[in-house]
């Protein structure tokens, strides 16, 4: 499959391939190797497990992001080839915007200014929008970007703080036409907001906020519409209800923790959140398997999540406060360096075990997008799929843009 964007031509062939794919492959990517001591792939691979279990936490991280580089065992090259082809895409055509004052970016983080003038570059529809409808807008600093001094702007935000600061920002700038309203669009009255002279985009907006608006959008009849999704595990349902039709036909079943999966690549996070991260891991880790012998019960404990103040503490507080926390009474005598080793070293075995889920974090995403897609090319919309940035910029780097043919 070349690597190029995806039109409404493309959308059902890709799906069904994806579809195949990640079927086949269940007991490859479902299983969770930081709840799972052993995954059931690990029986009938051998030497690829044994082959990354032996591997440095340092080793796993440098291809975190790229698995498909792994030079692993078989079959893992003949996986990796298999989910590159299928979740192959291309940038977006890019679009000339109108000269943007470098004021907007005042108070905008660098590398959100930067996912902005990407995500507006590539907004290439036919029919130039006069009313923008920027969705969860916060400040509203991509539906300014957008609309410029003539176009007219709406900006939903759930957040009043976020919605007065946006208007006095607008005001600032200029902007006579840009109204900032707070509105929960998880609420039916914000269908008040969409009509057939508005274009919503949404740069980002977790699980049910961007599914609702396309839903939404497939009602009012908009003329058209943009989206980078973001958190697809951000949603109240228990279990993914499909939206197309193509997707109810699928035999993937999946819940919340799998919609998790595409979320799990991390490349914007600093070096001391990801120390952070880490060293927070390998004392679950280590806890867990305290907890294991402790309890004689051979299974993941789910413990509450700490702040990270907790990191400070030994790691003998660490763990006697989620014991506490779950009804375990620790022993006088625990050897607190063997056990803080120990959850190093489980930490090395998880990420390098990970390396074979991070080879379907695309796939699934790409399957989960083209979902969404196909319900609006259902409803009657030419749909492009492609990228808007570079990865490094924002892993969740795909949009969704669609424009009715009339």
């Amino acid at each position: 499959m070349a690597d190029r964007y995806l039109t409404n031509e493309d959308l059902e062939a890709r799906f069904s391939a994806l579809d195949a794919f990640l079927v086949a492959h269940q007991s490859l990517w479902r299983p969770a190797p930081f709840t799972e001591r052993e995954l059931s792939w690990e029986r009938t691979h051998p030497k690829l497990s044994a082959w990354l279990r032996c591997r440095s936490l340092a080793e796993a991280d440098a291809q975190h992001t790229t698995p498909h580089e792994l030079n692993a065992p078989a079959p893992f090259g003949e996986w990796a080839s298999q989910a590159l082809q299928l979740a192959a895409l291309g940038p977006l055509p890019s679009q000339q915007i109108h000269a943007v004052s470098n004021r907007l970016s005042v108070d905008v983080p660098g590398r959100k200014w930067t996912q902005i003038q990407a995500f507006a570059g590539h907004l290439a529809f036919q029919h130039a929008p006069s009313h923008w409808l920027d969705w969860c807008a916060g400040k509203g600093h991509l539906g300014r970007v957008l609309a410029g001094k003539e176009s007219r702007l709406t900006a939903l935000e759930h957040d009043p703080q976020l919605v007065a600061d946006g208007q006095a920002l607008s005001e600032r700038h200029g902007l006579i036409e840009a109204s900032h309203i707070q509105q929960d669009v998880l609420q039916a009255d914000v269908l008040r907001h969409l009509g057939h002279d508005t274009t919503p985009v949404a740069l980002h907006a977790c699980g049910d906020l961007h599914t609702t608006l396309i839903q939404h959008a497939c009602t009012a009849n908009v003329p058209a519409l943009a989206v980078a999704p973001c958190c697809y595990n951000r949603t109240n349902a228990t279990v993914y209800v499909p939206f197309s039709q193509r997707g109810k036909a699928s035999a993937l079943q999946l819940d919340r923790k799998d919609l998790g999966l595409p979320m799990t690549e991390t490349v914007t996070a600093g070096q001391r959140v990801r120390q952070q991260r880490d060293q927070s891991m390998a004392r679950r880790l280590a806890f867990d398997l305290l907890q294991r012998r402790l309890r004689g019960v051979d299974a993941y404990l789910p413990t509450p999540s700490l702040d990270t103040c907790w990191l400070k503490q030994p790691l003998s507080a660490f763990c006697a406060h989620l014991a506490e926390c779950k009804g375990i009474e620790l022993p006088p005598q625990i050897d607190w360096q063997a056990l803080e080793t120990a959850g190093w070293e489980r930490l090395a075995e998880v990420r390098n075990l990970e390396l074979v889920r991070g080879l379907f974090r695309r796939p699934l995403e790409m399957w989960l997008l083209l979902d969404r897609a196909l319900l609006l090319s259902e409803h009657g919309y030419r749909v492009n799929i492609g990228t808007f940035c570079p990865p490094d910029v924002t892993p969740r780097n795909v949009m969704l843009l669609a424009e009715r043919d009339d």
